[in-house]
């Protein structure tokens, strides 16, 4: 039987037979820049096997995702820019160099502490390597805007700008709210706009306050809605109706049927 590195090795061949003259016109073609959106999308795909926790999904997703990086590595690797033996000494290097209190000698007593720690690693690593960055610089800007806000919202806690419990992080989220309400009623698109994104900054810093993944929350919350719209779509099909034949009052109370039946999947229909 082949070692677990026998097959990893099989699997970087694999990758330059594909790259090779002779090899898929497809796999030939690729750059670094027209192969990243399929990065994305593999690991958008992994992410929604773990959500259905389906083990044999999550194997075969993980596959594709580590088949992309090593992929990727390639085409940096055949420009002679790094090799995937780089790539491996330096993560490894950094895991142990930010863990001194399992690696080394350092101790550790609060999650908090350990924030602070890693922080501290990463921000003399970029002084030594003549980059110093503020926290906030290494959040991805392309990262889905709630769970970027989200991030920012817990780097500068960290730094001490933080509400002191949950309760004032609510208040502030009312406040925002009436504030979107006024610009409603006074102001003009640019101004709702601006207000509108401020109370979705403060739903995430509530969230955050909560300790609750709001990524995750809203994305149960549109499966939810769309479960509850198919169901109100089939009471419809069943009564002959149509969506635009019915008042708002018949509406909202069909919808509130549609509420009671157990949650299905959309994917599922």
């Amino acid at each position: 039987m082949k070692s677990t590195a026998d097959k990893f090795i099989a699997l970087i061949e694999i990758i330059s037979r594909l790259r090779a003259p002779d090899g898929c016109p497809w796999d030939k073609k690729q750059t670094p820049q027209t192969f990243k959106q399929y990065l994305i999308e593999e690991t958008h795909e992994l992410i929604e096997a773990i959500n259905d926790d389906t083990p044999g999904h999550i194997c075969e997703e993980l596959g594709d995702l580590l088949f992309q990086v090593v992929f990727l590595n390639n085409l940096y690797q055949e420009k002679n820019l790094f090799t995937l033996d780089d790539v491996i000494d330096a993560i490894s290097e950094k895991m142990i160099r930010r863990h001194p209190h399992v690696f080394a000698s350092e101790s550790i007593d609060s999650e908090q502490e350990l924030r602070q720690q890693w922080q501290a690693i990463k921000n003399r690593e970029n002084e030594q390597k003549g980059q110093p960055r503020h926290p906030l610089d290494s959040i991805p800007k392309s990262l889905p805007a709630l769970r970027r806000a989200q991030r920012v919202a817990d780097r500068v806690a960290r730094e001490g700008f933080d509400w002191p419990d949950l309760s004032g992080a609510v208040g502030k989220l009312a406040e925002e709210f009436q504030e979107l309400q006024d610009a409603f009623a006074h102001g003009s698109r640019e101004h709702i706009r601006e207000e509108l994104g401020d109370l979705l900054f403060a739903v995430s810093v509530v969230a955050r306050k909560a300790d609750i993944d709001g990524e995750d929350a809203l994305h149960e919350a549109t499966r939810k809605f769309s479960s509850r719209f198919l169901e109100l779509e089939k009471i419809m099909a069943e009564q002959g109706k149509q969506l635009a034949e019915l008042d708002t009052e018949t509406l909202l109370a069909t919808w509130q049927q549609a509420k009671t039946k157990p949650p299905s999947s959309p994917e599922n229909n």
